[in-house]
């Protein structure tokens, strides 16, 4: 053991856990970061494509504007497996870049396993940043040990979004254009037949058939509306079963209408008028905002059970750990963050709810719409369970969503669903964190 150090140990863990991704992800960190580094800019590693990786290109282009002499590299990589394998091998094979966007829920798997290096929250509010200016709930899930491992970018909820016209038309709305509580289930189920009535149409879709995450947010927001036991701390999973199979029952009910539909079928139905009402991620806001115009409506999820819940994750920023980090280099960084952070009204124009609270209470963004009528859900967001296998992008998100995906089809029992889950967690918890 002399000649082993613990950053050895861990390499040797981290490679071996990477095994299936093998030889290609790291001939890609190789390219990707450790390469020629220059003095006068810091590295940064995203997953944002699309309309997102162009706002985000825009607001880095603007924090280098505003700031003397700031450079930034940025390298965009695809999102998923792939992406984490890549930043965990980064940083035990000391080629790691400055600052790396990571899913607030992946911060288990990584910070106890020394390859995250902890933020200087003096620094940050040297640069205008302070905690007390970002989402309450973000800020305690990015402690580890009582050290800040990340911060928040923004929360992206899982919501609902709606056709003004018809669900007004099917008496949904109140007087200031928002659903109409849901005392119950029952009482949904209730009114959505009268949406299908009265709007001669599909009643509410969701497009979870096949999807590796959107069964999951589902069911996590539903089951934590009803405040059951679901804790993984030990060795076995202790979950309300009884609790988890009401809440599939009435999952498949709520979804009669989409009970094969993936995602962008969903997406299309919404979009071309066939269904007035579709749960989804706030991240499709722009797609249904091309369709609908000023009819799109949206609203945090309802509050279906006892206290109001739904499923988000953040993305945040962390830094990846450097055996020595130039000190100059590392004050860059924490400037760039800062910045970034606090440019959160440019970035709630992709939909994503701010974690810089100042931004979210301007009057610049109360004009969003429909940003501002779901603002609402970043005050009743839960986060996956803090588990290392867990988080955006995982396994465990795909097998839940494969357990759900039977029953909720109509194809097998809400019972046969749930020892699934259960039977897989505790699989999962048996196995050691690979970092």
């Amino acid at each position: 053991m002399s000649g082993l150090t613990r950053r050895g140990l861990l390499r040797g863990a981290v490679y071996g856990a990477g095994a299936a991704v093998s030889a290609s992800a790291l001939s890609g960190c190789g390219s990707l970061a450790g390469s020629v580094r220059s003095a006068d800019e810091i590295e940064y590693w995203t997953l944002f494509t699309g309309p997102d990786g162009e706002l985000m290109k825009t607001m880095t282009r603007n924090v280098e504007k505003r700031v003397p002499g700031l450079k930034v590299r940025t390298t965009v990589l695809d999102w998923g497996p792939p992406y984490y394998t890549k930043l965990a091998m980064a940083s035990a094979g000391g080629r790691s870049p400055d600052v790396a966007i990571m899913h607030l829920t992946r911060l288990a798997g990584y910070a106890p396993g020394g390859l995250l290096d902890p933020w200087d929250l003096d620094l940050l509010a040297e640069f205008g940043l302070k905690q007390e200016d970002l989402n309450k709930t973000l800020v305690k899930r990015s402690l580890y040990q009582d050290d800040p491992y990340a911060v928040p970018l923004d929360t992206h909820p899982f919501v609902v979004f709606f056709d003004r016209d018809v669900m007004d038309k099917a008496g949904l709305l109140t007087g200031d254009g928002q659903l109409v509580p849901f005392e119950s289930p029952k009482h949904a189920l209730e009114l959505m037949d009268k949406l299908r009535k009265d709007g001669g149409k599909l009643g509410p879709v969701f497009g979870h058939a096949n999807d590796a995450a959107m069964g999951w947010r589902m069911f996590w927001t539903l089951f934590s509306q009803t405040g059951a036991t679901f804790d993984l701390t030990g060795k076995r999973a202790e979950i309300d079963e009884d609790t988890a199979v009401e809440v599939v029952r009435f999952m498949a009910d709520l979804s009669r209408d989409s009970r094969t539909m993936d995602v962008q079928t969903a997406i299309a139905a919404f979009a071309n008028g066939r269904s007035p009402m579709i749960f989804s991620g706030e991240w499709d806001m722009a797609t249904y905002k091309s369709a609908l115009k000023d009819k799109l409506g949206g609203s945090p999820i309802p509050t279906f059970y006892d206290r109001p819940a739904g499923a988000s994750d953040s993305h945040a920023l962390v830094l990846p750990h450097q055996d020595n980090p130039d000190p100059e280099r590392r004050r860059r960084a924490h400037r760039f963050v800062a910045e970034l952070v606090r440019s959160g009204l440019t970035w709630a124009t992709a939909g994503h709810i701010p974690a810089y609270t100042p931004a979210v209470s301007s009057p610049q963004y109360a004009k969003l719409r429909p940003q501002s009528e779901y603002a609402g859900a970043a005050k009743q967001l839960v986060l996956d369970p803090p588990v290392w296998f867990a988080g955006s992008g995982s396994d465990f998100q795909t097998r839940m969503c494969q357990a759900l995906d039977p029953a909720l089809g109509g194809s097998s029992s809400a019972q046969s669903a749930v020892r699934t889950m259960v039977s897989q967690i505790n699989t999962l918890l048996a196995q050691p964190n690979p970092a």
